[in-house]
């Protein structure tokens, strides 16, 4: 998988900003007064200094972005624990937005943040990083079959779905896979920090009843089992960049970022553009 620019600004910057900043704490106030002067249009909602070293989270109404601590540099893109395993930037636009779809960029968008936007796509043009419109292949032959939680019409089409059970777009779209004629292939990956009721999901003993009462949000019984085919699951979504839920991939390996409705699916699921 190559390096994409955005990537590379994004590791550049945050090892930067630790190391320039990380001995003394950052000032909330004097990042507010900078960022009035440099992105004068849009209206920021919260600073938070404090969660990461050497960064300030900011989120403007529904976006969220990162800047050091002179706001000279700003990047938009995801920043991961590596210690929990656990995408900060998906919980933190959960959080501003309970129904937001975290499948796509971890970005800007509406008319208030236009400036963002503009620094945002500029350095997405220049490292080339796909669209979610961009459609892609991949190998799931790669995956064993342990990891999958079976359900739907057994002899529908086939279809795998990587998803997270607090995500709300993943819960929208078993809802429409439900009514359809179609065999579905999930296999849950932690992109919120919800591991823990993925391996209660995977150790049930009707793990297709547990699948729709994760969703509903309904409590689940704890038994314990291998769950190793999740930690390949997991794996599989780094190695393809599967940074957010859901992804939807057709027989033919070819890749859908994002909740898309019955009626596309339908066309798309047989080959439909």
């Amino acid at each position: 998988m190559k390096l994409k620019l955005i990537g590379a600004i994004t590791v550049a910057i945050a090892l930067l900003a630790s190391t320039v900043y990380a001995s003394a704490p950052l000032d909330a106030a004097r990042v507010t007064e900078a960022l009035k002067t440099r992105l004068p249009k849009t209206a920021v909602s919260a600073i938070d200094c404090n969660k990461l070293d050497g960064l300030c989270e900011v989120v403007a109404g529904n976006n969220l972005f990162y800047v050091d601590g002179k706001a000279r540099y700003l990047f938009v893109g995801r920043v991961y624990d590596m210690e929990t395993r656990q995408d900060m930037t998906a919980a933190k636009l959960l959080e501003i937005n309970p129904s937001m779809l975290l499948g796509g960029a971890a970005g800007a968008g509406g008319d208030e943040s236009q400036e963002i936007s503009g620094i945002a796509q500029a350095a997405r043009n220049a490292g080339g990083v796909e669209s979610a419109g961009t459609q892609r292949k991949i190998d799931l032959s790669q995956l064993g079959k342990t990891g999958a939680i079976i359900w739907g019409k057994p002899q529908g089409e086939p279809v795998t779905i990587f998803t997270d059970f607090r995500c709300g777009y993943c819960r929208s779209l078993a809802a429409a896979l439900e009514t359809m004629n179609v065999k579905v292939i999930e296999r849950p990956i932690s992109t919120l920090g919800t591991r823990d009721i993925s391996n209660k999901v995977y150790c049930a003993k009707d793990k297709a009843k547990a699948v729709l009462a994760a969703y509903r949000n309904d409590p689940l019984p704890t038994s314990s089992c291998d769950t190793s085919g999740l930690d390949a699951n997991e794996q599989f979504a780094r190695a393809h960049g599967f940074s957010g839920t859901p992804i939807i991939v057709r027989k033919d390996g070819t890749v859908l970022v994002g909740y898309r409705p019955k009626e596309f699916l339908e066309n798309w699921l047989k080959g439909g553009s």
